[in-house]
């Protein structure tokens, strides 16, 4: 089974990464590390905004327009490439989740609700005003980064989390509201995360936090406006479809990857969640490529 590459922090330049924090300007980090534009995954949090040029990226399954005044967020384990202009620019910041606990041990990074799973987003789309009062913090990151001062590291970290605040004041005020009661969804979220592959029946994962089948729907109806069953088929969907597009797996292969040992049975599934079957799923990506 094919795979992807999984890239660490240490992997890029060393002048601009240190303990677990990496900062640079788009256009430096493009011309150092140019294997980026293929798709790959990482084991740290991302974050970059364009400033000029244009292109697209592909996150998982989706892709976006690049634009000035784009800014995606990353988490841990996504796939994602680009197609990139001449003239790209902007900033790129990594993290890992171990540094961000260390300063910040009395809260999770998942808080910020662009982080969190359940809300899938991966692009916010600023103004030429939000972008330009945003690029003020990554432009203060880059010149830190290069410096000497005194607990660098420390400000660094408060940097990006004062991005991550203004970020939540810009755009985030009404999903925040809507996600302000959804511990027990997130709770599922990660169960669903560690589980799916070994457990598809909605009541393990009601049982593991200690509610009703009944309380558990509701949850999910009211927030995400789907039962518990289609959040567990549409993970298994996803990431079989991640398995189709970046890897050679065969129909029979991702199957039995995914947990069933009926691979007709995982078909309907796919079909019925993913809107085609599997082997046309396949078929469709070599139609593109």
């Amino acid at each position: 089974m094919k795979g992807y590459p999984v890239y660490e922090i240490r992997k890029f330049d060393r002048l601009r990464y240190q303990n677990d924090l990496y900062v640079n300007t788009f256009k430096e980090h493009l011309i150092a590390n140019s294997f980026i534009e293929k798709s790959h995954r990482h084991d740290f949090y991302l974050m970059v905004l364009f400033t000029a040029g244009s292109g697209t990226h592909k996150i998982d399954l989706d892709t976006y327009d690049i634009e000035p005044g784009s800014l995606f967020v990353m988490r841990p384990g996504q796939i994602h490439g680009w197609t990139l202009s001449p003239d790209i620019d902007g900033y790129i910041v990594f993290y890992s989740q171990d540094i961000y606990k260390l300063y910040f041990g009395h809260k999770k990074i998942e808080d910020y609700v662009f982080y969190n799973s359940a809300t899938h987003i991966s692009e916010i789309k600023l103004s030429l005003q939000e972008m330009e009062n945003l690029e003020v913090y990554f432009k203060l990151l880059v010149r830190e980064n290069l410096g000497e001062q005194s607990m660098k590291q420390d400000k660094i970290i408060n940097l990006i989390d004062t991005i991550h605040i203004e970020l939540s004041r810009m755009h985030m005020s009404e999903i925040r509201s809507l996600y302000t009661s959804s511990e027990k969804l997130n709770r599922f979220n990660l169960l669903l995360e560690e589980n799916f592959k070994i457990e598809k029946s909605p009541s393990f994962y009601a049982s593991e936090m200690s509610m009703t089948l009944k309380h558990l729907n509701r949850i999910c109806k009211r927030v995400l406006n789907k039962t518990v069953t289609q959040l567990i088929s549409e993970k298994i969907v996803l990431e079989s479809k991640r398995l189709f597009t970046f890897g050679d797996s065969t129909v029979a292969e991702v199957a039995d990857e995914m947990g069933y040992i009926n691979h007709s049975y995982f078909s309907r599934v796919f079909k019925k969640h993913g809107g085609m079957s599997p082997f046309k799923f396949k078929a469709s990506l070599k139609e593109i490529g």
